[in-house]
Formats: C-alpha cells, structure tokens, sequence
C-alpha cells in the first residue's frame, strides 16, 4: 500500500492532510522563514539553508528572497539557476528545472491541482510534474500550471500563463501562452 507521500509524487489522488506530509511542509517552511526573514541575503548560511531545503540542486543555485515552495525536495535543478524574487514552486511533483534557466520576479510554478469532481476536492488533492529545460528565460510573472513541460533553449514572456507544454527554442506569450516565433540559437 502506498504513502500518501508516495501517491503525491505518482501524480494519484492523495490526502495532504496527513501527518508525514504535515510534517515536511513544516520542516520547508522553517527553512524557508530562515531564508526569507533570517537571513534575507545570499550569505554562506543562506547557501547551507538552500542545500538542506533544495537537495537536488545543481552548482550555483541563486534565489532571490524570498522564495516560497512546499516541500524542496521535489525541486530538481542543474546548474546556474536563478531565481529572482517573490518565486513560488508548489513542488507537490517533481519539479524538474534544466541548467541556465533565469527566473524573473513573481513566477509560479503549480504541480498541485484538484479534482474537478467536487466531493473528491473536499478530501483529495493530485499533483503533476513540470519539467523546464536548460537555457530557459522565463519572464516575471509567469504561471507554469500543472503537467508542462517547456523546451530547451525557451523564452516565455512576462504575465504569460502557461497551459500546453512549448517545444524547444521558441517564444511563448500570452494568456494561454502561445508560441510566437522560433528562436535561432
């Protein structure tokens, strides 16, 4: 019989509610109040800070604060990432980012949803990766919903919403982001 934990990951409908997942939120969030209050500056603590609350972080992983997520743990980077501030990742999925991707101010990143059925909402949360390639800009105030997946070598405009996965090297803008034009690289 699987976790919770376990079914959250899968992307199956699980309990959030749960005392392990309570837990690991809890433990995300005193992390992340010594980031953002604490210490507020990328310092040597705040370096140690990252490295226990985002474990699969690649070299050079440079957040802004302050930052927010649930669990850091389902946070996948490569190297030199930047996340610029007022980032959210509701890594309730793996949240899978390639390296040299810049985060502008106020991106969101949602793998958490909802069933659509109303009395399975009021219970039962699911959840679906997202997974970002390397060399990616992706401009203030993108929302990343569920289940994408954005190419390599991609830029996504600022205030896009993001509902169909973008193939590699391309422009995406708008609400829902659409692509605009191929980039030459």
């Amino acid at each position: 019989m699987k976790t919770e934990k376990e079914k959250m990951i899968a992307g199956e409908l699980y309990l959030s509610g749960g005392n392990d997942l309570k837990k690991e939120r809890r433990k995300a969030k005193n992390l992340l109040h010594q980031l953002n209050i604490t210490e507020y500056r990328m310092t040597k603590k705040a370096r140690l800070i990252l490295a226990e609350l985002i474990p699969n972080a690649g070299n050079n992983l440079y957040i802004e604060p302050p930052f927010f997520c649930d669990y850091g743990y389902n946070i996948v980077c490569g190297d030199n990432v930047y996340f610029n501030v007022n980032c959210v990742v509701l890594d309730c999925a793996k949240v899978t980012i390639g390296s040299n991707v810049l985060f502008a101010p106020g991106v969101q990143l949602y793998t958490a949803s909802h069933p659509l059925e109303s009395e399975t909402r009021r219970t039962h949360e699911l959840s679906k990766p997202i997974t970002i390639g390397n060399d990616c800009w992706i401009g203030g105030n993108v929302i990343i919903c569920p289940g994408i997946t954005i190419g390599n070598g991609c830029v996504i405009g600022a205030g896009s919403v993001v509902t169909k996965d973008i193939p590699d090297n391309s422009m995406a803008v708008g609400n829902p982001a659409k692509v605009i034009k191929k980039l030459n690289l």
